[in-house]
């Protein structure tokens, strides 16, 4: 097992897949996640939050060293339909139930949320966290068929979110606010609305979405900040032939049903 990332020549690889192909590295990046959460006083995760492991419209990304021994930081996708309403239904719906009404509208043309993003401290400052992960999982949104992704933003990703082609959703809480998950934090709803042409993503976003897209399985050496990080990026999601969105839209009409907000769980981009 890799014990620590190289600082002086650091390498991972960035893969996805769909949950219920990959349980093991699920349960890798719920312990990474976990860990992260408890660093910065969210105690209260419970092992009930994890369905989405079983969920068959949740997809996976994950940073994890090249003997995939050791996980470095994840972000997941969540297509509307599945076996669960969105992260940001359950997050918010009790505060304004009219979140049930807009992802539902979208779904039917598929959406979904991006949300679980984390990074380890170990690797932190390479901009896996930041950027990487997150321009990841726009990219292979069209694989999955989406046509628009929401995202539950904390306060310091916001800024990114508008880089990426993302706005904010003011129909819904507070101009698209929230209190979440705890009252001295606040939590932005934002939506990408045209993940196939991200017509309102800076350039340089848009440009690596789309090389991203053209080479799904490629090795790119990253820069943020004069730091460099060698990414083996694996985003060719596996088993899709087995994935209709279809059938996951169609079900989202029976899951339209309103839950009680939960904060045992970061779901945040």
């Amino acid at each position: 097992m890799e014990e620590s990332l190289n600082k002086d020549n650091p390498k991972v690889r960035l893969r996805a897949f769909r949950a219920i192909d990959d349980p093991e590295a699920c349960e890798r990046f719920i312990e990474g996640h976990t860990h992260v959460l408890t660093s910065i006083g969210v105690t209260k995760v419970t092992s009930s939050k994890n369905e989405w492991m079983a969920n068959p419209a949740a997809f996976v990304l994950i940073v994890e060293s090249l003997d995939g021994k050791k996980v470095y930081g994840g972000a997941r996708i969540h297509a509307a339909g599945g076996t669960q309403p969105l992260p940001i239904e359950e997050a918010t719906g009790s505060l304004d139930p009219a979140i049930y009404d807009l992802v539902w509208r979208y779904a039917q043309e598929g959406t979904g949320e991006l949300c679980g993003l984390w990074n380890s401290r170990e690797i932190a400052g390479y901009g896996v966290g930041s950027i990487f992960l997150s321009r990841a999982c726009v990219a292979i949104a069209t694989q999955i068929g989406l046509k628009t992704l929401f995202a539950l933003c904390a306060p310091y990703t916001v800024n990114m979110g508008f880089n990426s082609g993302y706005i904010i959703e003011t129909s819904i809480g507070n101009g698209g606010t929230f209190y979440y998950p705890k009252l001295d934090l606040i939590a932005t709803t934002m939506i990408l609305k045209d993940t196939d042409t991200l017509s309102l993503a800076i350039d340089e976003e848009r440009n690596a979405v789309f090389c991203l897209r053209q080479y799904l399985n490629i090795i790119r050496t990253e820069v943020l900040r004069k730091k460099e990080i060698e990414i083996h990026y694996k985003i060719k999601i596996p088993n899709l032939d087995r994935w209709n969105l279809r059938e996951v839209i169609a079900n989202s009409q029976k899951n339209k049903v309103k839950q009680s907000i939960n904060i045992t769980d970061l779901n945040l981009m």
